[in-house]
């Protein structure tokens, strides 16, 4: 898929499709006003099924910050090889919050972000599957996420801009012969969103966000980002992936005042 990640091109307002989940789940995604005006924008003029035969998505009900909402993302069906994934934020200025693509090694899809919420909206996840395209989503009460005032005075925080972490987790796979691991990276940045006051001179601070992620194993890509404003201060992912044998995993990154990173993380925790 061609998305636009643009902040103006994603402006566009969003409204809601069919109410993909079942009654078992205590928030589904509702009907809204916006979903049919945003939806060729996002996916283009292509069938949308359902993709709770592939695919487990969470999100809270309430959530406890809107500016950190947790996003969770299960493969049911090991046989479907989930190559992408778009997540999308209805009601935000900028819907789009992030296009990911998955390398083979990502496996059976174990993935985790954090999303800012700027009023109540449903959130969805379309997956690309050799299927076709796949969605379903939850509804998030959450208000104000967007211009949730940043957590660091803005000198500290451009101050460790591009800073990186890496926590690396054994599962209880890890004995097979292709051991199976779980991982967590977090890159230091604002992600100012544009919407956002500096506590002192209370202007606007401008958007400042990362635009593009590579996380590799050696030669080995196991996921891309391509990201909005949508995407929280200090992004973390959790995710897990099949351990081809290297000893740390590279992370590249860039934002859109043309800043670039690249770090090689050793998998020996927390880095």
């Amino acid at each position: 898929m061609n998305f636009k990640l643009t902040f103006a091109a994603a402006v566009a307002v969003a409204m809601s499709g069919p109410v993909w989940a079942t009654d078992a789940v205590k928030n589904p995604l509702t009907e809204s006003p916006t979903w049919d005006d945003l939806r060729v924008d996002v996916v283009g003029d292509v069938a949308l099924d359902d993709a709770n035969d592939v695919l487990s998505f969470d999100a809270p009900y309430r959530a406890h910050d809107a500016a950190t909402v947790p996003l969770v993302l299960t493969q049911t069906d090991a046989a479907t090889r989930i190559t992408g994934a778009t997540v999308v934020v209805d009601e935000n200025p900028a819907p789009v919050a992030a296009v990911f693509a998955f390398g083979e090694s990502m496996g059976q899809l174990d993935f985790e972000l954090r999303v800012r919420v700027n009023q109540y909206s449903n959130v969805r996840v379309i997956a690309d599957t050799p299927d076709g395209f796949k969605m379903t989503g939850r509804f998030v009460k959450a208000s104000g996420g967007c211009s949730a005032p940043a957590t660091k005075d803005p000198a500290v925080a451009l101050n460790s801009m591009g800073k990186m972490k890496l926590r690396t987790f054994e599962t209880a796979a890890a004995q097979m012969s292709t051991p199976r691991r779980e991982a967590q990276i977090m890159i230091r940045h604002p992600n100012y969103s544009g919407l956002q006051r500096d506590q002192v001179t209370q202007l606007f601070i401008p958007a400042h966000f990362i635009d593009h992620i590579e996380v590799w194993q050696g030669d080995d890509l196991l996921f891309t980002m391509d990201g909005g404003i949508s995407i929280s201060e200090n992004p973390v992912f959790r995710f897990a992936y099949n351990d081809n044998g290297a000893t740390a995993l590279t992370v590249k990154a860039s934002d859109t005042d043309g800043n670039s990173w690249e770090q090689v993380l050793p998998k020996t925790g927390e880095s």
